[in-house]
């Protein structure tokens, strides 16, 4: 019995040395030197704090000091970020080591959890947070080892941020061109010219907004990634999410929150396909829903959509048969729907989206038509608010959700008859 105890404790044994030596090799803090690379946590958090000072007094040089000496790359990324800061007038930006992401390769680089903060001093009425991966590595002599050991030149460096495909603020992730007035802040990863078009649509927008609605005094911000993926990746969603949609608002951080900062983020690859009016609109729209925090609204979503393009298309001069084309062929090809568009018909993906938000703004203008734009714009407001649909209609514009159905299917068939004619 005694033997059969032993012979099982000695499989026993080989099952745990077996799985040992199979599992990968970790080391450990204070290893002998020749040692795999470890990551330096606390090394780390002093060179994000030397890069949040860097930040904090727009010296470019210091950030690119904390680059590897043998990575020009690196160092003019961390210019970037300070110049890119200074240019939007971010403030309280802070940099907080949180955790490390993954291993540590053999030239000792590592990733890095990092909670960023950071505001548009007088645009964002809060403070932006997001956790960023950053990159690091961990590097020997080439500096005064102001983050290392007492009496040693080890180091670690910053290479980059917004790594390992999570959500990273634009400012921190490429080369930024800014326009920044009393009423707007335009930021661009591109040319002088990208700058100037983005910053004219912009401008424009922001009276756009202010003709139906005066009382707005909060101010715009717009960023424009280098590319479709770009935006992607400043949303923190798989590549291709928002590879069909001109632009989004929402906040910089992904909280979307009452009283929290709101931008207009850009797809570049699907606005340099729309002609200039079409374009327009878009950022019109966009700049309705920034300025009246829309995403926080609690009114249905056909009447916030409908509502910012009902400001947007207000002045525009081109007859109804062009700026509702897509659902008049709709109407034309399967008849009048029975119901207003619907959460899903107007979120992002749905097959006729195109179509769903000409509709929602046929039945918001229908709205306007019923009791006039002062009363449009209340109901939107109160709506917005938390207060009824159902009761607000009726108490606002004067007329209850029955017949306003009735009035906008109405008027869907009457442009689909009149396309028909012409």
């Amino acid at each position: 019995m005694a033997g059969l105890s032993l012979s099982l404790l000695l499989v026993v044994l080989g099952l745990v040395v077996w799985r040992a030596l199979d599992d990968p090799y970790v080391a450990t803090p204070g290893a002998e030197p020749g040692a795999a690379p470890t990551a330096r946590p606390g090394q780390a958090a002093a060179a994000l704090a030397d890069l949040e000072a860097a930040i904090s007094s727009g010296d470019a040089e210091a950030a690119a000091a904390l680059a590897p000496d043998d990575d020009p790359a690196a160092g003019r990324r961390l210019r970037d970020v300070v110049e890119n800061a200074a240019d939007l007038g971010l403030e309280g930006v802070t940099l907080r080591y949180v955790d490390q992401e993954g291993g540590t390769d053999p030239q000792g680089a590592w990733r890095a959890v990092v909670d960023v903060t950071w505001q548009v001093a007088g645009f964002d009425p809060a403070p932006a947070r997001s956790e960023v991966v950053f990159a690091l590595r961990n590097v020997t002599g080439g500096s005064d080892g102001t983050n290392g050991t007492e009496g040693s030149s080890e180091r670690v460096t910053v290479t980059a941020a917004g790594v390992a495909g999570g959500r990273a603020p634009l400012w921190l992730t490429d080369d930024l061109r800014v326009r920044r007035t009393d009423s707007r802040v335009v930021a661009v990863a591109g040319s002088a010219r990208d700058l100037a078009r983005y910053d004219r649509l912009a401008k424009r927008a922001v009276p756009v907004v202010r003709r139906v609605l005066p009382g707005i005094g909060r101010g715009l911000v717009v960023e424009v990634p280098r590319t479709a993926a770009g935006l992607d990746a400043a949303l923190g969603v798989d590549e291709g999410t928002y590879a069909e949609v001109a632009a989004v608002t929402t906040s910089p951080d992904g909280e979307v929150v009452d009283g929290g900062p709101l931008h207009v983020l850009v797809n570049p690859a699907e606005m340099d396909r729309l002609e200039p009016v079409g374009a327009q609109v878009v950022m019109s729209h966009e700049a309705v829903h920034a300025l009246t925090e829309a995403p926080t609204s609690r009114a249905p979503l056909w009447l916030v959509e409908g509502f910012a393009d009902y400001v947007a298309l207000r002045d525009v001069d081109l007859p109804d048969t062009t700026l509702a084309s897509q659902v008049v062929a709709q109407v034309r090809d399967s008849g009048v729907p029975a119901a207003l568009p619907g959460p899903t018909d107007l979120g992002v993906g749905a097959p006729y989206l195109g179509a769903a938000y000409e509709a929602a703004w046929l039945a918001t203008r229908e709205l306007a038509r019923a009791g006039g734009q002062d009363a449009l714009v209340e109901l939107y407001r109160v709506v917005g608010a938390g207060e009824d649909f159902e009761v607000a209609v009726r108490d606002v514009v004067g007329i209850d959700p029955t017949e306003l159905t009735r009035r906008w299917r109405d008027e869907l068939r009457s442009l689909a008859d009149g396309a028909g004619a012409a």
